[in-house]
């Protein structure tokens, strides 16, 4: 290859890279807006948290359902027909939240959520190893965390959006539910807008042809399964309860931040807060990157669930701006938890490393568990000790960190 037509295809994955980061960015954002969307649609509905934590069941099932096909789809049309195929499921789940809110239908909601959802799953199954064949291999652990940072910006973002656009016209007492319901329809219309448009900007786009991988044929039967791997499978549990514990906390951030004790901010003013907590975890990706250098992920992970742990303690046992703040810094500390767990879990499977990798992007489905679980004990005990839950995921992070993780021999 002549240094003219190198520098040619570095440019062109440069430019592809600038327009994936772009969908990572557009997720981020569309995830976190269900932490705004569970309060609105609660009071509009009158659901109790239980019923709430049915918009992230719908949202993270998803994934646990459209994961597997979606690699299939991929490897048969390739990476950037999933990523088109994958912004028009996305957009057309953003657009039924019109007539969901036409027809003031909770289950039309939740059956825009999982349409919405099963598109983003399908891009993340396309972009994330589109971008790290676009290059080199060495510096593709650079190019994933560099978009996962817009990915993160996205997270940070969607709540302050979210306040204003989807809660800022609420009032303290619900008075019509229809007004309130049709509060969610501009903005997800816009988004389905953006989505739609960003599909037909893929589809003109010239984005390198990349092959998609199939390395089963090179995984030798006779060596056993990733299931056999102890620190795999105690990593998937630990994956399940992080994912779990993490979505749980921003669900009910707005609602608990609204109770008389702790802050008591109205939903709009308490959304603008949650971006502090994913906020936090966008920062601490940065501080993770460079501290894990000289910390053994391993010791890395079980203080940072150790710190975790204890913010939320304090949240629970806590008023005020201690318990307040004490909640939100929880996002600090969750920032390196999922790659270190995934790396963690990976360790050593060699041949078995594509197999295991899908076992741990199953276990994301924890966030649609462990919230419906803290919605029931919010809806008995309250939603300031339903918190303990959390807690309880994070000690066995800690376990994960000090001991699951460690491969046997």
């Amino acid at each position: 290859m002549t240094n003219s037509s190198a520098t040619q295809k570095q440019n062109g994955y440069g430019f592809a890279l600038v327009s994936l980061t772009s969908l990572f960015f557009m997720w981020g954002l569309i995830t976190s807006l269900n932490d705004v969307l569970i309060p609105r649609l609660k009071a509009v509905f009158e659901l109790s948290y239980t019923e709430a934590m049915m918009v992230q069941f719908c949202f993270f099932f998803a994934y646990f359902v459209v994961s597997l096909p979606a690699g299939s789809l991929v490897k048969r049309i390739g990476y950037k027909s999933g990523i088109i195929i994958g912004l028009i499921i996305a957009g057309i789940g953003c657009a039924c939240f019109y007539p969901a809110a036409a027809f003031q239908s909770y289950n039309y909601f939740l059956a825009a959520l999982f349409v919405l959802a099963s598109g983003i799953t399908l891009l993340q199954v396309a972009a994330n190893p589109y971008v790290t064949v676009l290059g080199s291999s060495e510096t593709a652990s650079s190019r994933l965390t560099m978009t996962q940072a817009f990915n993160s910006l996205g997270t940070t973002i969607g709540p302050w959006i979210g306040g204003i656009l989807i809660l800022g016209s609420a009032t303290s007492a619900v008075e019509n539910s229809v007004a309130d319901a049709s509060s969610v329809q501009m903005p997800y219309l816009a988004l389905a807008a953006a989505l739609i448009l960003m599909a037909a900007i893929f589809a003109i786009l010239r984005l390198p042809t990349v092959d998609v991988e199939d390395d089963s044929a090179a995984v030798d039967p006779s060596e056993g399964s990733a299931w056999t791997y102890s620190h795999l499978v105690l990593g998937a549990l630990a994956i399940f309860l992080y994912v779990g514990a993490e979505v749980s906390i921003g669900s009910f951030l707005i609602n608990f931040l609204g109770e008389a004790n702790i802050a008591g901010l109205e939903e709009s003013d308490a959304a603008k807060y949650v971006s502090f907590y994913w906020g936090g975890a966008m920062i601490g990706r940065f501080i993770g990157a460079v501290a894990m250098q000289f910390i053994p992920a391993g010791k890395a992970l079980a203080f940072n669930a150790l710190a975790a742990s204890v913010l939320i303690a304090l949240a629970v046992f806590t008023d005020g701006q201690v318990a307040m703040w004490s909640i939100l810094f929880v996002g600090l500390f969750n920032s390196i938890m999922f790659p270190t767990i995934f790396s963690l879990g990976l360790k050593g499977l060699g041949q078995h490393t594509s197999q295991g990798s899908g076992i741990l992007c199953l276990a994301i489905v924890g966030g649609a568990i462990v919230p419906l679980l803290q919605g029931v004990l919010a809806d008995t005990y309250g939603v300031q000790p339903a918190f303990l839950l959390a807690i309880a995921c994070y000690v066995y992070i800690i376990f994960y960190g000090l001991k699951g993780s460690v491969p046997k021999a």
